[in-house]
């Protein structure tokens, strides 16, 4: 089959074939109806998130289960699916303490089935599964707990992207932050997740939501998935500032991922507020915060990962939100590309060009 292979870091991905095993227990073989690209994907591509190389990227992703492997109930050949990038065991410390999302189980097998072994080859070297999915591929092998059935009449197409950025941005608003009714917020990053913050914070009823980013048709794209009001990031503290009656946000969220930002999250959000951090920062990043800050200001930090969720309750929510016309799900995607277009699809979203790029197989 083809996938596109991380053969070093720095280096452009490389579409060509490689072999596919078959599922072995508790496993599930997916035919990829489409997968976005997310910015993580470019992260790992670039070696700021470190992984095991080579590696077939992509961990975005909805499609058709075509195989599963034996003790596998949950779902049948002929399912349609969301991959969730976080499989969940369901018996470890964190999932019987309702946060699956941070799992240990498969925490640190990076890019291995539960044997230790891959089910992806070439020339007979064994390759990652990037993310633990490996989506960007005309076929995918995940762990049974890595897949959602969903039902057939909701667009492959449009499901891809609930996996990772309206997973990762909806409940970044609603369970990590708790945002409530009438709080004011402030969402640094307008991109792929930056936007489904924004749909989080809307749909939970913030009553003012600013969005914060250098490039205006990024901040266009955010009014039409519920800010309130946008400004480029020299103007923020001042507009933020008017914006709350010179208290400050009870929410700012940083969705880029670079140290620099997530103290600019801290120093913007109010006394006694959250400062959430959803973007992936490189490994090496360390940003520093005022002590004091702690002590007289009460301010909080909360790490996101993947929007706190669970995948298996919360993927059904993001459907009926859909449905109900609560969440946009199609107006995410700015452009379809054929697998081997995989490169510029990251340069179009390193250009801030594109919100959601879907890689069809």
């Amino acid at each position: 089959m083809r996938a596109a292979i991380l053969e070093e870091w720095g280096k452009p991905l490389v579409v060509g074939e490689v072999e596919l095993g078959s599922p072995g227990l508790g496993e599930v073989r997916v035919k990829i109806a489409a997968t976005g690209v997310c910015h993580s994907d470019l992260s790992v591509q670039k070696g700021l998130l470190p992984w095991p190389v080579p590696a077939v990227l992509g961990h975005e992703a909805a499609g058709e289960v075509v195989e599963v492997g034996s003790g596998v109930r949950s779902v049948a050949v002929g399912d349609h699916v969301v991959i969730s990038w976080v499989p969940m065991c369901g018996t470890c410390f964190f999932c019987t303490r309702d946060q699956a999302h941070l799992c240990i189980t498969y925490r640190y097998l990076l890019g291995k089935m539960d044997d230790g072994t891959s089910r992806i080859s070439k020339d007979g070297v064994e390759i990652s599964h990037g993310v633990n999915s490996a989506t960007f591929a005309e076929e995918a092998i995940v762990r049974e707990t890595a897949v959602v059935k969903i039902p057939k009449d909701v667009p492959l197409d449009v499901a891809a992207l609930i996996g990772c950025a309206v997973l990762t941005g909806v409940f970044a608003a609603i369970t990590t932050a708790r945002i409530v009714p009438g709080e004011r917020v402030a969402v640094i990053g307008c991109g792929g997740v930056g936007l489904n913050v924004i749909q989080g914070c809307r749909i939970a009823g913030a009553s003012t939501i600013l969005a914060i980013d250098p490039v205006e048709s990024k901040r266009d794209a955010a009014v039409k998935f519920g800010a309130t009001h946008t400004c480029a990031p020299d103007d923020a503290a001042g507009m933020i500032m008017g914006l709350t009656d010179n208290i400050g946000p009870d929410a700012v969220f940083e969705v880029v991922g670079r140290a620099a930002l997530q103290r600019t999250a801290f120093d913007l959000v109010r006394a006694g507020g959250r400062a959430v951090m959803v973007g992936a920062a490189p490994l090496a990043d360390e940003p520093s915060f005022p002590s004091l800050g702690f002590l007289f200001m009460e301010k909080k930090i909360l790490g996101c990962y993947y929007g706190s969720c669970n995948p298996r309750r919360d993927i059904p929510r993001i459907i009926d939100l859909w449905r109900a016309g609560s969440l946009d799900l199609e107006g995410l995607v700015t452009d379809r590309m054929p697998l081997e277009s995989v490169n510029e699809a990251f340069e179009a979203m390193e250009a801030g060009t594109a919100i959601r790029t879907l890689l069809v197989p």
